[in-house]
């Protein structure tokens, strides 16, 4: 790819990570992006990217390989541990997405853009989406949790995983936004591992709740 080409496709994705982040995947408008990445010519992303789901995903897949490998490192932590444990299992998922979101505000949006696409049916999105989704990682944690959570009835270990998920990367983005906006209104923030480890303890506490 010519350099001038590299330096347009990636304006083009910092600002779409951005417009996707701020204003949401299916929102962000990409006529907007392509005038903020500073093209007159309005093809200039169908050009680099196809389509919408072509630029998402482009977006997503710069840390796909970072989050599905430093989830593999800690799986793999987890792994040792007594069947009973759920906090190892959960900081494969905790600690992936907030290294992501420390790393800069890159991460930051990528950590955004997945918490929105986590909390819709990904049956739903298409074949290219859910693949770049896959490459993020998740299921081998997944599994792993499904197997030391057998006390929960499927439809309810559904539920908590759905929700905790959420929970979790929604928790990490916030966090993010307010370190990154720091003003004097803001509550005191946890030091980044007191944070980690306080969320994995309560995400271990949540998904092993009695429900009286």
């Amino acid at each position: 790819m010519p350099p001038d080409a590299s330096k347009t496709r990636d304006k083009l994705l910092d600002c779409a990570a951005l417009a996707f982040a701020e204003d949401g995947v299916f929102n962000a408008s990409l006529i907007d992006i392509t005038r903020q990445a500073g093209q007159r010519n309005r093809a200039a992303l169908r050009y680099h990217f196809g389509s919408r789901d072509g630029i998402l995903c482009a977006v997503i897949d710069r840390h796909a390989e970072f989050l599905a490998h430093r989830e593999r490192d800690l799986l793999d932590v987890a792994l040792a541990t007594p069947d009973d444990e759920l906090a190892p299992v959960l900081e494969a998922i905790v600690r992936p997405a907030a290294e992501l979101a420390d790393s800069g505000w890159r991460g930051r949006c990528c950590l955004l853009i997945i918490v929105e696409l986590t909390g819709e049916d990904r049956a739903s999105y298409s074949v290219e989406l859910q693949s770049v989704l896959a490459r993020t990682g998740g299921d081998d944690v997944y599994e792993l949790l499904t197997a030391r959570t057998q006390f929960l009835s499927e439809e309810l270990r559904i539920e908590r995983f759905s929700l905790l998920v959420m929970f979790i990367l929604r928790a990490i983005a916030d966090r993010a936004r307010l370190l990154e906006r720091r003003g004097r209104r803001s509550r005191p923030q946890l030091d980044y591992e007191q944070f980690v480890q306080n969320l994995v303890a309560m995400a271990a506490a949540a998904l092993a709740a009695p429900l009286t």
